[in-house]
């Protein structure tokens, strides 16, 4: 683009001619005070692919806004081949695409908000021009689709850090979308598949956004996946809590076996060439050390002793990845969750994700009597308050053995009363007949 001043400032009406069509500049009213209002044009930097971009705004009382507003947009930004000059969604697309240490994972994410939403909803709209009624328009039409809060306010998190990142590179001088007023938004509660769930999702096909197996249905589902090759992974998953990322980046260096300790200290991420890469852990919290159950260290010490010899056989020098396919890579965790949908089908209970089996070891321990704080470490998670809020909706089970035990000291207390004898009148029924 080139300097200040450039492009044309020019008048324009909305009068029409006999035939309907506008008079443009051919409107012989133009030079009278008053009518008709100002427009600019001017040329923006090309395209990436070399096309012209051509910018025309109207709407301006005088000549010397129009030029203002026309060369607050010529104002060249040092060090960028652009000028600074950028529509929203091309900010969006040049800041996630060179933004650093950005996680594979959230680089996705953050890809995927802007081309199923943002390209939509603010094209055509230039940053130096974005403002908070642009932001407020398109979370209201998102709305309008039906979106949930929980999933506004994830989606809200790439507008607002790629503004503030040209905030700091002096693009825009504010922010806008951090004036945007969200509902609360809060996590769909995790549920367990009672009877009475499973009947209606086999009657209407609708499901839970998140659902838990029960005790039983998980041992049903383990027992029926025994000789699939990946049952040590999904075992130690839903036993333990793992994430997926967390369990395809396991080397056996970090399992204590003698000890019954997993040692979490990576993760595997599938970058966006299709590359897996090992990368830091969700949290600082996620660093820890997790306690396996007997069995659960029988099945894995099973597991290296095939994996040795297969290794043995076929030629192939192990990695030290724990879980591989046959030819030692390590599985990526898209992979897992493939699988596992295609197995979980195939059993015909109800459906979980594989991120639900984390939810259901954490029922598990709920229901052993474990400690939240205990939980808490052997999830990952930085605070006991979000396993609390996190879990404790889902332990149904749990609930109803507190509110019989609840019950039977009621009933205990009503047959053997403070002082002894009977406190209950003679021909009224007894506590446990009416809560019969």
């Amino acid at each position: 683009m080139g300097g200040r001043g450039s492009g044309s400032v020019f008048v324009r009406c909305g009068c029409r001619d006999g035939h309907g069509g506008r008079r443009g500049a051919l409107c012989p009213r133009l030079g009278e005070a008053g009518h008709g209002s100002w427009y600019f044009s001017t040329e923006l930097p090309r395209r990436v692919d070399g096309g012209r971009r051509r910018l025309r705004r109207g709407g301006y009382i005088t000549s010397a806004a129009a030029a203002a507003a026309r060369d607050r947009l010529s104002v060249p930004v040092l060090g960028d081949p652009r000028d600074g000059v950028y529509t929203v969604v091309e900010w969006l697309e040049t800041w996630v695409e060179t933004r650093a240490r950005l996680r594979d994972s959230t680089r996705r994410m953050y890809r995927g908000h802007i081309r199923l939403h943002f390209r939509g909803l603010l094209d055509g709209v230039l940053l130096r021009e974005l403002h908070i009624g642009h932001v407020q328009d398109a979370f209201r039409r998102l709305f309008d689709e039906g979106m949930t809060a929980a999933t506004a306010r994830r989606l809200l998190s790439t507008p607002r850090s790629a503004l503030n990142a040209a905030v700091r590179e002096r693009l825009i001088p504010d922010n806008p979308s951090r004036y945007l007023k969200l509902p609360k938004g809060r996590r769909p509660f995790a549920v367990v598949w009672t009877k009475r769930r499973v009947q209606e999702w086999r009657r209407t096909g609708e499901r839970p956004v998140v659902a838990v197996w029960t005790p039983a249905q998980l041992a049903e589902f383990l027992s029926s996946i025994a000789g699939h090759p990946l049952f040590p992974v999904y075992r130690l998953v839903a036993m333990r809590g793992l994430r997926r990322g967390e369990a395809c980046g396991l080397t056996w260096d970090d399992l204590d076996l003698d000890e019954g300790i997993a040692y979490i200290s990576r993760q595997l991420q599938q970058g966006a060439d299709g590359q897996l890469r090992t990368c830091p852990l969700k949290t600082k919290s996620s660093l820890r050390a997790v306690a396996l159950d007997p069995e659960t260290v029988i099945v894995l010490r099973t597991y290296r002793s095939r994996q040795e010899g297969h290794f043995s056989e076929a030629g192939i020098k192990p990695q030290g990845w724990v879980f591989t396919h046959e030819d030692g890579e390590p599985l990526s965790p898209s992979f897992l969750t493939h699988q596992f949908n295609d197995l979980v089908e195939g059993t015909g209970l109800p459906p979980v994700r594989l991120h639900d089996l984390r939810h259901g070891a954490a029922t598990l321990m709920l229901l052993a009597g474990e400690e939240l704080k205990t939980i808490a470490d052997q999830l990952g998670h930085s605070s006991v308050v979000l396993t609390a809020d996190t879990y404790l909706s889902v332990a149904v089970e749990l609930g109803l053995k507190t509110a019989e035990a609840a019950a039977q000291l009621v009933l205990k207390a009503a047959r053997s009363p403070p002082g002894g004898g009977s406190v209950r009148r003679r021909n009224s029924p007894a506590l446990a007949e009416i809560t019969a």
